[in-house]
């Protein structure tokens, strides 16, 4: 990117600024300097609720909490029960199911 050293400016009616500054406020930017120069650069700006993202590395984090448990069992008794595996993949196909719906959403993202 490089040493940012040249300034552009620009006069803004009170609507207009205010109108950048409920655009910003919706994105939840607090850099009017990064708001303006991704606006300018890119011509928007996306604001991503990665609320889902969350849910599935909580879904992760419990598959390889299992997992880690299955492994330890395995080692301890030399075999591993057919339960076990079906609530794994139960739950791997839940995170799969996770990852199409946050992979739609973002591909509709224009």
């Amino acid at each position: 990117m490089g040493v940012r050293n040249r300034e552009i400016h620009f006069v803004v009616s009170e609507a207009e600024l205010e109108r950048i500054r409920t655009k910003m406020s919706e994105l939840g930017v607090t850099s009017m300097s990064a708001y303006l120069r991704k606006m300018a650069l890119d011509g928007y700006c996306v604001r991503l609720d990665l609320e889902d993202v969350g849910q599935m590395t909580r879904l992760l984090r419990y598959a390889n909490n299992n997992l880690n448990q299955y492994v330890r069992r395995a080692h301890e008794t030399g075999s591993i029960y057919a339960a076990d595996i079906q609530d794994l993949q139960a739950r791997l196909d839940e995170i799969w199911e996770c990852c199409k719906e946050i992979l739609a959403r973002l591909a509709s993202i224009r």
